[in-house]
């Protein structure tokens, strides 16, 4: 069944919005100052994670442009690399998302509890109840389909927009701190050198490219956009340039409004900002917002997840009743309700799931370095299309190659700060190469005799 073109370019820059826009921009500037030492590294920590992610933008426009097929994500691997690789890069894909989503849905129900619920009623089964009951919300929205989805999708973006455009204009209500000379110590107390720096900014990365990831799955929605080939880059590279502008703006408000020093130990650095500007209110305005972030997260990967659980039973990687559609709706029904299953069953082993998060860190850097490379495959296996018709990047490959080796050096780094960390994930990441190998020594049928 060929999917129905209900995607338009607002919908798909409002998806890229909600991929990236997530927990992370409200908390990960803290471990990046304390990181950075100085206000300088900071903002140009910053600005290369802008960079580079601008050019991600660029290389999966083109690959949405060259393969706009539903569960994209899953099929550039299994078209350029071994069918194994594809299988365990987007098993941990899906199991990392879920225990994302667990993790921040109960952040964001702490935040909603603590503000309708009377102090005797903010227990941990109460603030479960909450997680569950968004989740289900969203999964009955999604069951109504892509069209019902996507427009709630778009609203909940604009909310969250508004609300972080808000959160910014604290600069222009008072009350800024006076700036601390900060100044760069090396752990052996010399001088720093130019590989001091680079060691800092390396580890500074590693929170920068977390909270840009995400962009990247929106290829998995390729096949329900309409006129594809031009619409989703458009919309991938308008995401990301609205992405980089806020994070840039709402970081520079921290540093002036928090200050640069109290920044790098600040416990709630958002509600700082809403404080500013609604007082008292404020914690009531930041819950508000910290929970809306949370239903975009949820509700923008309940609509791509399931399409990559899809592309892979169409291979067969996966049994065949994921690939099933509702005929009416046009809904992966088992694919979204498996998913849906597999994160509330997180929830209730969080800690557990967070250790797995921890482990996929490293695996990130290597899904978003070698996915990237398949735009060399691609381009030679759809070199027969019209290039007036598709995007192209410009500066091909010199902009794919800047885009990788900064994604190896985010990965170096993640190795050098946490080795043991670093190796487990890539343990995780052998294990399910072999549990797809097992797999497939288990469904050979057995070769018939021939009687003559």
């Amino acid at each position: 069944m060929q999917s129905k073109k209900l995607l338009t370019l607002f919908d798909l820059s409002m998806i890229v919005i909600s991929f990236v826009i997530g927990m992370g921009i409200f908390r990960t500037p803290v471990s990046v100052a304390a990181n950075a030492q100085i206000p300088e590294l900071f903002y140009l920590a910053w600005i290369i994670g802008g960079i580079f992610s601008y050019f991600g933008a660029l290389i999966y426009a083109e690959i949405g442009s060259r393969f706009p097929v539903t569960g994209a994500y899953y099929k550039i691997f299994s078209t350029s690399y071994h069918p194994s690789f594809a299988f365990a890069i987007n098993c941990i894909v899906i199991m990392t998302i879920a225990a994302s989503i667990a993790g921040v849905t109960l952040i964001g129900s702490e935040y909603l509890a603590n503000v309708v619920l009377p102090a005797e009623m903010r227990t941990d089964q109460n603030k479960l109840i909450i997680a569950i009951t968004g989740i289900l919300v969203l999964f009955g929205v999604n069951l109504l389909g892509l069209r019902t989805s996507s427009k709630v999708q778009n609203i909940i973006t604009l909310i969250k927009i508004a609300l972080v455009l808000t959160l910014i204009c604290a600069v222009f209500t008072g009350g800024q701190v006076q700036s601390i000379p900060a100044v760069f110590k090396t752990a052996s107390g010399t001088p720093p050198g130019w590989w001091d720096y680079a060691k800092t900014l390396g580890v500074c990365m590693i929170a920068i490219n977390f909270s840009f990831t995400g962009y990247s799955q929106t290829i998995n929605l390729g096949g329900e956009v309409k006129d594809a080939k031009k619409t989703l880059p458009k919309g991938v590279i308008l995401g990301l340039i609205l992405i980089i502008t806020l994070y840039l703006l709402i970081n520079y408000a921290y540093v002036k409004v928090i200050g640069f020093e109290q920044l790098k130990t600040a416990q709630s650095i958002a509600s700082i900002l809403a404080g500013k500007i609604f007082g008292p209110a404020g914690y009531t305005i930041l819950s508000v917002i910290i929970f809306i972030s949370v239903l975009g997260f949820v509700n923008v990967n309940l609509l791509s997840i399931p399409r990559s659980m899809f592309a892979m039973a169409e291979e067969k990687v996966i049994p065949g009743v994921f690939s099933r559609k509702n005929s009416k709706t046009d809904v992966m029904s088992v694919s979204l309700a498996t998913f849906v299953a597999l994160i509330i069953a997180t929830l209730f082993f969080a800690e557990t799931f967070d250790k797995i998060l921890n482990y996929s860190i490293i695996l990130e850097c290597i899904g978003t370095a070698s996915s990237a490379a398949t735009l060399f495959f691609l381009r030679k296996k759809t070199a027969d299309l019209d290039t007036k018709n598709i995007y192209t990047i410009k500066w091909f490959p010199l902009i794919p190659v800047l885009f990788i080796s900064f994604t190896i050096f985010v990965g170096i780094s993640i190795y050098l700060a946490d080795p043991v960390t670093a190796i487990s994930g890539l343990l995780i990441l052998a294990g399910f190469m072999v549990i797809y190998f097992i797999s497939k020594l288990f469904n050979k049928k057995p070769s018939t005799l021939n009687a003559d």
